[in-house]
């Protein structure tokens, strides 16, 4: 594939490219990028794909000391679309993926480099939250812990990865090839297949991720006519026979989904991650009305 030009610098330590795509999201972005500012480990290529959406390059001046690439795609093309070009623009050893709206708690990052070892592909454990919106910041309501063992052919009938927060060596790539961008949906959970079927995977027992749920949004509990098309050929490429579309939170109950729940280690204290931007903005309301 093109990209993926792989060095160490920094004593040697691995070079790791994060990929986010990114659409109309700017204040969850900006989220995003604090929570990688934050990192303990922090040899870190950050590539922001811009799907046509509002701009996001203010970060680069918000974030000076990250090193932050902003693509700005021509035309609205769809996450996958998005994933593959930062995927060409990769220089580091390990490739690690984040959705614009989700988040990783500080030692995130370090554990997950030192986890690797011995294995090609790692994910770990998270913490799904429900949010509202304050002075463009997210502030948690609603928060359970999602923890599952691995268990691959159980996860070839109900899949518990969850690629934000991921890491893997880019290498992969060169025999795998790009994500499938005819899977619009479950991209990740065929990305998942395709990678244990050939190299080493594990699952981290430590919720250090937090993914992002709306119920008001709805984005967990899915559009259940639009993706069935995708799950039957996700059935199709893969062989998993007929698979269920049901609510999301509803398929948790089920009970050979409950059988692999699992003990985890859970870092978050609840407390929102405060970017740069939602300071920012915090400061120039309070300028403005002391100039009233």
């Amino acid at each position: 594939m093109e990209g993926l030009d792989r060095h160490h610098s920094k004593e040697g330590t691995p070079l790791i490219s994060v990929i986010i795509p990114t659409y109309n999201r700017a204040d969850y972005v900006s989220e995003l990028v604090e929570s990688l500012w934050r990192q303990t480990y922090r040899h870190l290529q950050i590539i922001i794909v811009n799907d046509a959406g509002e701009p996001v390059d203010f970060l680069r001046t918000l974030y000076p000391e990250l090193e932050l690439n902003i693509v700005n795609m021509e035309r609205n093309s769809k996450h996958v679309h998005a994933r593959n070009l930062g995927l060409t623009l990769v220089h580091g050893e390990y490739i690690l993926l984040c959705d614009d709206d989700d988040l990783l708690l500080p030692t995130h990052i370090e554990r997950m480099l030192k986890e690797i070892e011995g294995f090609d592909m790692v994910y770990s454990d998270v913490e799904i939250f429900d949010y509202i919106v304050e002075k463009r910041t997210r502030r948690a309501t609603k928060r359970f812990v999602f923890a599952y063992e691995h268990d691959v052919a159980a996860m070839r009938r109900f899949s518990t990865f969850v690629s934000s927060g991921c890491l893997y060596r880019a290498a992969m790539h060169e025999r795998l090839g790009c994500f499938d961008e005819e899977m619009y949906h479950y991209w990740d959970w065929d990305f998942f297949l395709r990678a244990v079927e050939h190299y080493r995977v594990k699952r981290v027992p430590v919720a250090s991720a937090l993914y992002a749920f709306s119920e008001i949004g709805g984005n967990m509990s899915g559009q259940h006519e639009d993706m069935r098309p995708y799950l039957d050929k996700l059935s199709a490429k893969h062989g998993l026979g007929e698979l269920p579309t049901k609510n999301f939170l509803v398929l948790l109950e089920e009970p050979e989904v409950l059988s692999r729940k699992a003990k985890t280690e859970v870092l978050w204290d609840g407390e929102p991650i405060v970017s740069r931007r939602a300071l920012q903005s915090v400061i120039c309301v309070e300028d403005g009305l002391k100039s009233l």
